[in-house]
């Protein structure tokens, strides 16, 4: 895949963000984490690395939650409405993308459902999306 620009906002529209670099992954996790930061039964995020990720609007609206106890997890949000937006690792060159929070058509489709050995049984499942227990 080449280098695409996607846009996006949260939930309330005060912020909106730009990402351009190349998508390389994309999973629905079901981890608890994940779980509990959307409230759902897992998470729909995309990786691009590389990327960049520019606020067009509302950066001051952005927060982040770091679980103390988490090496990675990190919950980045909108402080008005909670909507999640994407947030760039520290240190790196990966953008993790909420696909939810796209105002586009993701380029590449869901390539597997991750730490499905701690998916809630009334979760979705059964799909054509191959399963992990942890990560591929």
């Amino acid at each position: 895949m080449s280098q695409v620009t996607l846009t996006g906002s949260c939930l309330c529209g005060a912020v909106k963000y730009e990402v351009v670099g190349e998508p390389t992954r994309f999973f629905h996790c079901h981890c608890s984490r994940c779980r509990k930061a959307t409230g759902t039964g897992h998470a729909s995020n995309m990786f691009v690395q590389p990327g960049t990720l520019k606020w067009l609007s509302g950066e001051d609206q952005v927060r982040n939650f770091k679980v103390p106890e988490a090496q990675r997890f990190t919950n980045s949000f909108c402080a008005t409405c909670g909507g999640r937006v994407p947030r760039q690792a520290p240190g790196t060159d990966v953008v993790l993308v909420p696909a939810g929070s796209l105002d586009v058509e993701p380029p590449i489709k869901p390539q597997g459902r991750i730490f499905t050995a701690w998916r809630a049984s009334w979760s979705c499942a059964g799909d054509e999306v191959p399963a992990y227990p942890e990560r591929p």
